[in-house]
């Protein structure tokens, strides 16, 4: 008994794969977000395809998804926020971030998706990349101007090199 690629610490057979092989749909945004990171992991293309809503599904390029899921170590899954969703939803977000390894260089993906149901089905319909800015605490130091380490030096000739 494998734990589900989804970090639900479930196993997978109880936990995404029902919904993967058809057997079950995903009641929520959630788990459907959930069901189709694990479809990533395992290599289950169809099920991406065919959860992918019919009004955006045509910009899919289903060789690329294919080479770049089945060559990337799936390392996991956070979600981050939801917004709707729910099973009385017919629309809602979910804010994750997963990371993979592709060509030895571990990744982050930090995504807004946005989902919606229709006659009982929930499907993906796009994602917003979120930003991860790093925001400087402290002014930023010029070249020219004396490194703060306080040796007295300029930036450029000190510490910022």
């Amino acid at each position: 008994m494998s734990l589900c690629p989804c970090a639900s610490e479930k196993s997978y057979s109880d936990c995404c794969e029902p919904f993967i092989l058809g057997k079950k749909k995903a009641p929520t945004a959630v788990a459907l977000m959930r069901s189709r990171y694990s479809a990533f992991a395992v290599g289950n293309m169809d099920y991406i395809y065919n959860t992918h809503h019919e009004s955006t599904r045509g910009e899919l390029d289903m060789d690329s998804v294919k080479s770049w899921a089945l060559n990337s170590e799936w390392l996991g899954l956070e979600i981050r926020e939801t917004q709707k969703g729910t099973e009385k939803d017919t629309e809602g977000q979910v804010e994750f971030v997963c990371k993979f390894n592709f060509n030895d260089k571990v990744q982050s993906h930090h995504e807004l998706s946005t989902f919606v149901k229709e006659k009982d089905q929930w499907f993906f319909v796009d994602g917003a990349l979120r930003n991860n800015t790093v925001r400087r605490s402290e002014p930023k130091v010029g070249r020219n101007d004396p490194c703060p380490c306080g040796s007295g030096k300029k930036a450029k000739k000190c510490c910022h090199q």
